[in-house]
């Protein structure tokens, strides 16, 4: 039997050559993540953002901020078609299928949507799809009134109807932005694939809102959200205790976001988070909008300063029947309104359920009747920090905003 002798420079080389494949081999299967500037290259510089949030939080109105600005092709809800379509399922049943859903749509493939839908569909299909600036104007919709313009969503629904995926599909890869707003979440750990994937640059932005405001808002809209509501409570409603259970779930899944995003972020995590809280979008609206198109990579433009001044500082506070549509009111108002229209013993059972949530994102608790109907008395702690992920920090701290 020969024997070779290999050199020890030799064997220190095929040894390096071996860990190299090893590296290599364990990245292309999602073990080592690439920090977001890598993740930018990899998606040719497209940017993907999620906006996380809950129901009657302000989300819709938040989508709107994003979805007038030309650079963005956006939707509102897609998930709500995985909802919609699986029956007597389970929140926690469902999030895979969620999340599968749209990370195929943040990379236009909006094929995804087969699953759920008729044997033959078009744009007009899609939950909302009428106030998605994208879909209402070209490439997409065809129609000569929308050559140089976006229609207004009555004329979207009356020019653009039989628009069709394929047209919807090119036109997103021509966007810069993808952004998704979603409110079927309520952990981020089913998030991460998304997040080691170098093909996706994703950004969260996760909208809070005061519980007690958004208690107030729900019991406007009780019809509207029976479904998800049924979803998220796995089906167990009792009509006397469901507004008390449903507001505890929220509250408890902006904890595990925050809880993830801030106390426990991997690595992966950095630089992808932000909290944003509606009370201050609506107090300064121009100046927090402006942070968040900074963490996503938007540039203001005039068009947009003027249409967010208009669309904030409207007159009145909206009427029950636009619970849904986004239309010009007194935002800061309307931030409030719950303080006339509660019950003293409502916003205690909300406290009650939500006072953990209440401390961590900065919302004062109120100990009488005469201090919920004080107006003066704000609510909100300015001292609150926004956490965003500072990536020229090795250890990822949360700074002040």
């Amino acid at each position: 039997m020969l024997h070779f002798r290999v050199p020890a420079l030799a064997a220190l080389a095929l040894l390096l050559i071996q860990v190299t494949v090893v590296v290599v081999f364990i990245g292309w299967h999602g073990h080592i993540t690439l920090p977001p500037s890598d993740s930018a290259t990899a998606s040719r510089g497209k940017v993907h953002v999620l906006l996380l949030s809950s129901w009657r939080s302000g989300s819709s109105f938040m989508g709107q901020v994003f979805n007038q600005h030309p650079s963005v092709f956006y939707l509102m809800e897609p998930a709500w078609h995985v909802w919609g379509w699986l029956q007597h399922p389970s929140a926690r049943s469902l999030r895979m299928a969620v999340r599968d859903l749209m990370h195929r749509v943040f990379l236009c493939d909006l094929s995804v949507f087969d699953a759920y839908m008729p044997v033959q569909y078009n744009v007009s299909h899609l939950f909302m799809w009428s106030h998605s600036r994208a879909l209402c104007s070209p490439p997409t919709c065809a129609s000569e009134l929308a050559k140089n313009t976006t229609l207004s969503v009555s004329m979207c629904e009356k020019h653009c109807t039989l628009a069709t995926m394929e047209r919807a599909e090119k036109a997103c890869h021509t966007y810069s932005h993808v952004v998704l707003k979603e409110v079927r979440f309520f952990e981020l750990e089913s998030l991460y694939p998304l997040l080691r994937d170098p093909s996706v640059d994703l950004r969260i932005l996760h909208l809070v809102r005061d519980p007690r405001a958004v208690f107030r808002s729900r019991d406007q809209a009780v019809m509207a959200l029976e479904k998800d509501t049924s979803i998220v409570l796995d089906g167990n409603t009792d009509a006397s205790k469901t507004p008390q259970r449903i507001i505890q779930e929220i509250c408890r899944s902006h904890i595990r976001i925050y809880d993830t995003a801030v106390r426990k972020a991997p690595d992966f995590l950095r630089g992808r988070y932000k909290l944003v809280r509606y009370e201050d979008v609506v107090r300064n609206p121009l100046s927090e909008i402006q942070r968040m198109y900074d963490f996503v990579g938007l540039e203001m433009t005039e068009p947009l300063q003027e249409w967010i001044h208009q669309i904030t500082h409207g007159k009145g506070q909206g009427k029950r029947s636009e619970a849904f549509e986004i239309t010009e009111r007194n935002a800061s108002e309307v931030s409030q309104a719950w303080r006339n229209s509660l019950t003293f013993k409502k916003v205690q059972q909300v406290q009650e359920v939500c006072k953990s949530a209440m401390a961590l994102l900065g919302y004062r608790l109120l100990n009488s009747e005469e201090e919920q109907k004080e107006l003066n008395i704000d609510l909100t702690r300015i001292e609150k920090y926004s956490f965003m992920w500072d990536l020229s920090k090795k250890n990822s701290k949360a700074k002040k905003n």
